[in-house]
């Protein structure tokens, strides 16, 4: 059975404050869970159910994990999930390093997305199309969220994320050859747009207000995705998709 001291911790990674404070977050699901064991993310502990740990057991031998069995309805009263039959993982967070772009890397960049499913799903997206590196800017919602890391079905191990002021960020990499494409409306057409075969930043703005205008003046190629219905905008992780299955059409890993 579970301490009220454990309960309590796990609880508290719920919150952003506490995740700071603790240096730690939350993993559930087989999925992101199975995942983060072949990641380089230190592994506090592992709850997990008695089938799990019985389907699993080579996995958590070889992995030499702190694995805690606990039942079903224990799981589903510490997560966020509706429902979770199988783990929940406690990480250690990763120190917010500097990311930057090699002459013949496309990196993205997200200027105040707030929505932690948004989020999760374009670094989901990220990953599906190669990018590894995201540059976020400070009021980008928090990656350890328990929701961004539940949206982005284990991809959170292989996409690095860096927070910063990106006025700032643009000034660190001045002289830098990359193209900045940032995705507006009343840009030129995605469709019409040659990607830069060496690289660049592709800039998703915030999910009402867009890119904001401070980094919009250090965007080379406003460009944006056709309009061909009557929807007002897209979602940003959809329009994302969108961007990056256009750029690797053109600029293939």
């Amino acid at each position: 059975m579970l301490s009220k001291n454990r309960i309590k911790y796990i609880n508290s990674l719920k919150i952003k404050k506490y995740r700071q404070l603790h240096e730690a977050f939350l993993i559930e699901g087989a999925k992101s869970v199975l995942e983060l064991f072949d990641s380089d993310f230190e592994i506090e502990f592992v709850l997990v159910t008695q089938e799990f740990q019985q389907k699993y057991s080579s996995i958590l031998t070889r992995h030499n994990v702190a694995v805690e069995t606990v039942t079903a309805q224990e799981l589903e009263g510490l997560g966020s999930f509706q429902t979770n039959d199988s783990c929940l993982a406690v990480a250690r967070t990763k120190e917010n390093a500097f990311l930057s772009a090699s002459p013949s890397e496309y990196i993205l960049m997200l200027d105040d997305v707030r929505d932690p499913g948004n989020l999760g799903t374009i670094i989901r997206v990220a990953d599906w199309y190669g990018i590894t590196k995201v540059v976020c800017s400070r009021d980008t919602t928090d990656v350890y969220n328990p929701k961004v890391i539940a949206a982005a079905k284990g991809s959170f191990t292989r996409v690095n994320l860096y927070y910063t002021d990106l006025i700032r960020y643009f000034q660190e990499i001045r002289g830098g050859s990359q193209q900045v494409i940032g995705a507006f409306l009343g840009g030129d057409s995605l469709y019409e747009f040659a990607y830069p075969a060496h690289g660049g930043i592709i800039i998703m703005g915030n999910e009402s207000n867009g890119i904001s205008e401070e980094v919009g003046r250090f965007v080379t190629d406003k460009i944006m995705i056709p309009r061909f219905g009557a929807a007002e905008s897209l979602n940003v992780g959809i329009a994302t998709a969108v961007m990056l299955d256009n750029m690797r059409r053109q600029v293939p890993l």
